[in-house]
């Protein structure tokens, strides 16, 4: 996950500590590392899961198949949209036309679905995400727009997929936006501003550092309201139960 054309230095936050420093990083050295990064995060899978499935005559009539994709703000472009990852965006994009006409005869189509930033394990790893995601967060639960994973999902299937006029709504390359909130213009003109001002003295009053460091650790079952983590472990039977 590197630049292309140039290297990118900005601020990024240890979100562990709340430190927020500057981070530079260095351009791809050579194709390979698009090549590399676009035959993982590319659509190659993706239409090589959809022909096994075809192939196998396990697709209904009118099945519809969705890739989860992310643009984001101009200021995650140079390690992001612009980057090696960008590429693979792409790619995953310029695979739906295969996919479709895979999925013609059965009458099924695909769609790229533009997410909004959440938490997770791979966005964590993105330098300059983590620090961004944490503005937002703020920004839009100030605004009563924020959403998690699963509200947003909700929101895809029952606005997007399955609306009751049965027509989804895209966007002038053909996908899918549920990054619409994230994306107004006042949303980003206040991260915009926040940026500007972030550093790790004033981190926990301006952002929702505090949340996002909850929500990562959730991920792995940690910090999770109402589980009492000072009790003994059942060693052959360990359920986590979530109120």
């Amino acid at each position: 996950m590197k630049p292309i054309g140039g290297s990118f230095t900005d601020k990024t936050v240890d979100f562990h500590t709340g430190e927020v420093s500057d981070i530079s990083i260095e351009p791809v050295s050579d194709e390979d590392d698009i090549r590399q990064t676009v035959g993982v995060m590319g659509g190659e899978v993706w239409l090589f899961w959809m022909e096994a499935l075809k192939e196998a005559e396990v697709l209904e009539e009118g099945a519809k198949t969705v890739a989860y994709s992310y643009i984001g703000p101009e200021l995650t472009y140079p390690i992001y949209r612009n980057g090696t990852i960008g590429k693979a965006k792409d790619h995953l994009e310029e695979t739906v036309k295969d996919i479709n006409a895979l999925l013609k005869p059965l009458s099924g189509v695909s769609y790229v679905s533009v997410n909004k930033a959440l938490v997770t394990q791979s966005s964590s790893a993105i330098p300059v995400v983590p620090l961004y995601i944490s503005l937002l967060y703020k920004v839009m639960k100030e605004k009563g727009i924020h959403e998690g994973t699963i509200e947003q999902m909700y929101r895809l299937f029952s606005d997007r997929l399955y609306r009751e006029d049965k027509e989804v709504p895209l966007d002038d390359k053909g996908r899918i936006r549920v990054d619409d909130w994230e994306m107004r213009e006042d949303v980003q003109e206040e991260v915009s501003k926040l940026w500007d001002l972030a550093k790790s003295e004033n981190l926990e009053e301006i952002s929702d550092i505090v949340g996002y460091r909850k929500e990562f650790f959730n991920l792995f079952g940690f910090e999770v309201d109402g589980i009492d983590y000072n009790k003994d472990t059942n060693e052959e039977v360990a359920i986590l139960s979530i109120p």
